[in-house]
């Protein structure tokens, strides 16, 4: 499925189609956007690298706020690194959420988020919801500068 996403040039925007897609998470396990709307809304939370420091803090984050994320939808991860780098990264700092490995660039791509100077994908957040006919759809985008941790109040404002 996500051997056939379309690049972007630009991010998503609310209202958008949100291209369906099947990473593997840090576990090795495949996480598809479609089956993860079946549960509700999803939030795509797109970082640069593992290990860095705002990645970092924004992850741990989540994970610490999991309780409030998990009454209104599921978030998730997405980086260019590998599920090992994930794995090792999810373990050091004992991140809960999935955190999936774009390592093909096809989601980032599609998103409109790819960094070409870096070969990572730059940060973002989308919501997802099921549109019409279930099919998935942009609720709520926001690129960022790399610097930029998302804001958690603003992204839970818009799910549910």
């Amino acid at each position: 499925m996500s051997d056939a996403l379309t690049p972007r040039d630009t991010p998503l925007r609310e209202g958008d189609p949100a291209p369906d897609f099947t990473l593997k998470d840090q576990n090795k396990n495949d996480w598809t956007l479609s089956a993860a709307l079946a549960k509700g809304d999803v939030v795509l939370c797109f970082f640069p690298m593992a290990f860095s420091p705002v990645c970092s803090n924004e992850m741990k984050c989540v994970t610490e706020e999991m309780e409030k994320w998990s009454e209104k939808a599921q978030v998730v991860g997405i980086s260019c690194d590998s599920f090992f780098a994930l794995k090792a990264w999810a373990d050091q700092l004992g991140l809960k959420q999935p955190l999936l490995a774009d390592m093909h660039r096809r989601v980032s791509k599609a998103y409109g988020l790819y960094w070409e100077e870096m070969n990572i994908s730059k940060r973002g957040t989308f919501v997802i919801t099921r549109g019409e006919g279930g099919r998935p759809t942009v609720k709520w985008a926001q690129a960022r500068d790399t610097p930029q941790a998302m804001n958690f109040d603003e992204v839970l404002a818009h799910v549910g």
